[in-house]
């Protein structure tokens, strides 16, 4: 033994494993044997994974965590397993899809401007939508100085599109005139998955030279200016919605003029936007 350990490099413990197996097997005890453990303390039982499967297969569009908490809710005496327990069972019937992983807008890495003159940054977005009396949608597309908080424009579009949002911005530039940067967050027409997150949009601004700032993902607080004027836009026009999208965009006229000209912002030492916004001395070309 100690010979052919030394021979084979292997340990004496090895030899004599070796040499049981050819006693009791032959030569197919000198194979690979599988690494596998035989019994499985831990496995669930077939029982209930069974009833797992059965569950999914009369709820269908449930998960796994669903269907878990259905049957401790039904049957709350068995002992059923992890919720990964019960989408690696369900997985291996067939019966649950890996999601296709959604594309997310690359991370804006360049430093915001400095925001302490009028027009330096504004901000736009969409505040959530919400549907009119008359059932359709509407999306509020607003855009605010953020030195001033002078709201330039709230517009109720039809669709959150390149196409519906383009000939307000530009109405709107040529109004007031440019700003140095426009500050958005990541969803359309704005930002895309595309190469440096830009869109149509956001080269139109390069073009016109502004630049496109993009807030990092789930952080509203980064516009939180203009997130402090959309609560106010929602509780003065919204709550509840007007019979329909023309009656919507007098609410917001009637909204923008009063927030602008008469409401005393604390912010601005109890100033209105109006009386510290002036428009940009870069023209629209």
């Amino acid at each position: 033994i100690t010979q052919l350990s030394e021979m084979y490099e292997v340990s004496r413990k090895t030899i004599y494993k070796w040499i049981g197996r050819y006693q009791v097997e032959g030569a197919s005890g000198l194979l690979e044997q599988l690494r596998a453990p035989l019994s499985h303390p831990n496995a669930t039982p077939l029982e209930v994974a069974r009833e797992i499967v059965a569950a999914k297969l009369r709820h269908r569009d449930w998960g796994p965590k669903k269907v878990v908490s259905w049957l401790e809710e039904h049957n709350p005496e068995k002992q059923w397993p992890a919720i990964s327990t019960a989408g690696d069972i369900l997985k291996r019937e067939g019966l649950v899809r890996s999601r296709r992983k959604k594309r997310r807008t690359p991370p804006y890495t360049e430093p915001f401007n400095e925001y302490n003159r009028p027009n330096a940054v504004w901000s736009a977005d969409f505040k959530g939508q919400f549907r009119t009396g008359d059932g359709k949608l509407c999306y509020p597309l607003t855009i605010s100085d953020n030195y001033s908080r002078y709201l330039l424009s709230c517009r109720g579009l039809n669709r959150p599109t390149f196409e519906e949002t383009k000939p307000w911005l530009e109405k709107i530039f040529k109004e007031y005139g440019l700003p140095e940067a426009i500050r958005t967050d990541n969803g359309a027409p704005f930002a895309s998955v595309g190469l440096g997150g830009l869109s149509k949009l956001s080269v139109w601004f390069i073009k016109l030279g502004i630049k496109p700032e993009r807030i990092e993902l789930g952080h509203p607080e980064q516009n939180g200016r203009h997130e402090r004027m959309h609560r106010s836009l929602k509780e003065a026009t919204a709550n509840p919605p007007k019979g329909n999208l023309k009656e919507q965009q007098e609410a917001f006229g009637e909204f923008t003029s009063e927030y602008n000209c008469e409401r005393p912002h604390e912010a601005l030492g109890m100033k209105t936007p109006a009386s510290l916004y002036q428009p940009s001395l870069r023209a629209y070309p």
